[in-house]
């Protein structure tokens, strides 16, 4: 009887162990709350006029004149970004640092007399200005010749370890799966350049479409899964080889921890064209972005391009300063006053939910608001599938608006409603909610 309840137990906490709630790594529990961060596509392609460079390009057309890696870092900081990753090489293989491991680099172009270096130049200004430094590297490669050998893995691996060995702390390494249709075959080691990254900068976490820390949203359009879980299975998906709506939403019963980036160019190409100068997204289009990416549980990764003297140009800083200002108007003042744990911004005090238990918030006075904010202590990993959010009328409760996935940050954008008191539900969860941070706010008129 004894040996029949001890493997009994056995069992249970086998299962239990099998199916527990996946939660973040230290490294991404740090990634996540950075909400915006920001990507510099720069290369010869900003004076080509193309998105994808061939390989062919002279290291002579690159030469930024006036390039002010302080500037493009202040202008993010400004703006309330807290990371930037430079295109350290782009699938051109044209590198923006000194490599050892070619001629095709920043040496042998005229900017600087070949004694500049555009990675260094970054990671110093985030530095100065106190934003987390990263880098990508562009496995796909149409100028080294050894691309498509087995001795090109092993050159990729040479500059990556140049890359996560001379520029300070890395918190970020960015691996593009995207490969030409027309490119050679070619079998990358991402099981080693994984293992370079964790042996060197274990720090960082590693984007690519499926991880193994952060994964690809699906699109390119600034479009999280309205219903977006941070867990998916990975078996079967690699860089470049992915569902794209699968990663868009996440999976349920995911048995990864690998929460959704979303990449998106402030300008209608990933690089600067002149002709685009037009085309800049306006910073209620970035708050737009911000709303369904950061408010659907992923990160804004937003490119900004510099130009060819090396400079943002004037009408990208002036979206993100507006962009800046309209989302500091809109969540400056939290009507939520009397609910500590649920205001001081800390994820690791949270008020514990179940299903269906109603958590009534007393607003003071009768206040007028358009915006709710919901986060979940995502340490303890993602439980809410489904909630509600009702208002009391006077005579009754009256629904807002209905919601499916919180995880770290869930945003609700309804019309303007009057009252004293709200009511939030979580109609279905698979565990306990630790619910964190609630917040109700009033709009910027600038928003609309």
């Amino acid at each position: 009887m004894r040996s029949f309840f001890l493997s009994g137990l056995a069992a249970l906490v086998t299962a239990t162990l099998t199916y527990s709630q996946p939660k973040p790594s230290p490294r991404q529990l740090a990634w996540q709350p950075l909400e915006t961060t920001a990507f510099l596509h720069f290369t010869v392609n900003t004076y080509t006029d193309k998105e994808w460079g061939d390989g062919t390009e002279s290291p002579s057309i690159f030469n930024p004149t006036k390039l002010d890696a302080r500037q493009w870092i202040k202008s993010l900081k400004d703006a309330g970004f807290k990371m930037a990753i430079i295109t350290a090489k782009h699938h051109d293989g044209f590198c923006l640092w000194p490599s050892k491991m070619t001629e095709h680099s920043v040496k042998n172009s005229p900017w600087k007399n070949g004694k500049g270096d555009v990675v260094k130049e970054v990671a110093d200004a985030c530095r100065e200005f106190g934003l987390k430094f990263g880098v990508y590297l562009s496995p796909w490669d149409r100028h080294e010749p050894r691309y498509g050998t087995a001795s090109y893995n092993d050159y990729y691996k040479s500059q990556l370890r140049e890359l996560l060995t001379n520029y300070g702390p890395i918190s970020e390494v960015w691996f593009d799966g995207a490969k030409g249709e027309n490119a050679k075959d070619m079998t990358y080691d991402f099981e080693g350049y994984w293992a370079l990254v964790r042996e060197l900068q274990p720090g960082a976490v590693m984007f690519s479409d499926a991880g193994p820390d952060v994964r690809w949203v699906g699109n390119e359009a600034g479009n999280a899964g309205e219903t977006c879980w941070s867990t998916i299975n990975t078996e079967g998906l690699a860089p470049g080889k992915a569902d794209s709506k699968y990663l868009n939403r996440g999976d349920a019963t995911g048995k990864q921890w690998v929460p959704a980036e979303t990449d998106v160019s402030i300008r209608p190409g990933w690089f600067y064209h002149a002709a685009e100068d037009a085309k800049v997204r306006s910073g209620k289009n970035l708050v737009n972005l911000y709303y369904q990416s950061v408010g659907r549980n992923s990160l804004l990764l937003l490119n900004v391009p510099p130009n060819r003297e090396g400079l943002f140009s004037e009408p990208d800083i002036a979206s993100l300063k507006e962009f800046r200002s309209i989302l500091d108007e809109t969540f400056k003042n939290n009507l939520v006053t009397r609910q500590p744990k649920l205001t001081d911004k800390q994820l690791a005090t949270f008020t514990t939910l179940s299903a269906n238990q109603p958590l009534t918030l007393d607003l003071g006075t009768e206040q007028s608001f358009d915006r709710i904010s919901i986060q979940e202590n995502i340490a303890n990993g993602q439980h809410v599938a489904s909630g509600r959010v009702e208002y009391w009328d006077g005579a009754g409760w009256k629904t807002i608006q209905t919601f499916t996935t919180v995880g770290y940050k869930r945003l609700l954008r309804f019309p303007d409603v009057k009252s004293s008191r709200i009511r939030l539900t979580m109609t279905n969860a698979n565990g306990p909610v630790q619910l964190a941070e609630l917040g109700v706010y009033k709009a910027s008129g600038r928003e609309e």
